[in-house]
């Protein structure tokens, strides 16, 4: 066993799905979580719930995990390896979904329960200069720009003190935007996130838990295998973005150039028939412009059915290439 090799820990997302919910790990979660949210966070229980699947089959690029704080908040973590432009209405989804859940008919509205999500996605999401966000709710003046505040009895009555604080909070840490360099506690989790590795000197609240538990070196047999058939289905689904990232990139050109062509085709076509009725100089102008339109049109759908057909060739689920190159199942079953 080298030293690299002991120095390495389970990636994160894994022990959430396999180990993390166990009690005797809470301390894990707790110390993250506890430098996340700048609190004492204790777990009271983990909260089964769909997201929380186990089998290869079932959802392994996102991983869920909720829990409950020992002053009856949920708390979601959520970790996402693959890319999903509308990532940002499953937060809001999940959201909507814990809360609506667990409300009953007849229960007073000041019940409804406290949500914090907690986001880790491997992929670019949105775009910004940082790796943490954090958003909630408040309502500002149209006119005098203060921020709407609780009456003393709302305050006395939902033992909070802001509006804001009612409304979920919702914090993203994309990872693959960390720099490496652990400037606080929280940023020694997010090199742990990124590299699954934790240094000498980290010394955030819970990470000397995860150090001790979550080597590499103490998983054997049946769990072994499992965490490695894991690693493998994540380089899959690299490999597979990756594919579809040069299937696009080729696609795009080559769909560029015979739009481009088509579309001088056309527009000088269209601007000699127009030029005898605007004159051939601004018939030809207004034609190109039209036809080079038309062109590249042409030209993407050329490019969406060349990557239809390359990852049909490579048997991608054909809902998978719907979602990716926006035509229907029925041209993508025609090709």
């Amino acid at each position: 066993m080298t030293t690299i090799d002991k120095q390495k820990h389970i990636r994160f997302d894994w022990a959430v799905k396999k180990l993390l919910r166990d009690k005797a790990n809470f301390g894990i979660l707790e110390g993250f979580l506890s430098e996340l949210l700048k609190e004492d966070i204790k777990i009271q229980e983990i909260i089964e719930s769909e997201g929380n699947k186990e089998t290869v089959s079932d959802k392994t690029n996102r991983v869920d995990i909720m829990v409950k704080n020992s002053k009856q908040e949920l708390i979601i973590i959520e970790i996402q390896n693959t890319r999903e432009l509308d990532y940002f209405y499953k937060i809001l989804y999940n959201t909507s979904k814990a809360i609506s859940e667990r409300m009953f008919e007849g229960m007073p509205f000041k019940e409804v329960v406290k949500v914090i999500t907690v986001t880790l996605v491997y992929f670019d999401l949105g775009q910004g200069k940082d790796y943490i966000y954090y958003g909630n709710t408040q309502f500002k003046g149209m006119h005098h720009q203060d921020t709407l505040e609780l009456s003393e009895p709302q305050k006395k009555m939902f033992d909070r003190s802001t509006v804001s604080s009612i409304y979920p909070d919702h914090y993203i840490i994309r990872v693959n935007e960390f720099d490496d360099n652990a400037k606080d506690k929280l940023d020694q989790w997010i090199y742990f996130f990124k590299n699954s590795e934790i240094k000498d000197e980290f010394n955030a609240r819970g990470i000397d838990d995860a150090r001790k538990k979550l080597k590499k070196i103490f998983l054997e047999g049946p769990e072994l295998a499992d965490y490695n058939r894991y690693i493998r289905q994540l380089s899959d689904e690299a490999s597979i973005a990756l594919t579809i990232k040069f299937e696009k990139e080729y696609a795009l050109e080559k769909g560029h150039e015979e739009g481009f062509t088509k579309g001088l085709e056309k527009g000088f076509s269209k601007g000699r028939e127009e030029g005898h009725i605007k004159g051939h100089e601004e018939g030809l102008n207004e034609g190109l412009k039209e036809g080079i339109k038309e062109g590249i049109k042409e030209g993407q759908k050329i490019k969406s059915m060349e990557i239809a057909r390359n990852l049909k060739s490579k048997g991608i689920d054909t809902d998978f290439i719907c979602d990716t190159t926006g035509l229907s199942r029925e041209e993508i079953l025609s090709l």
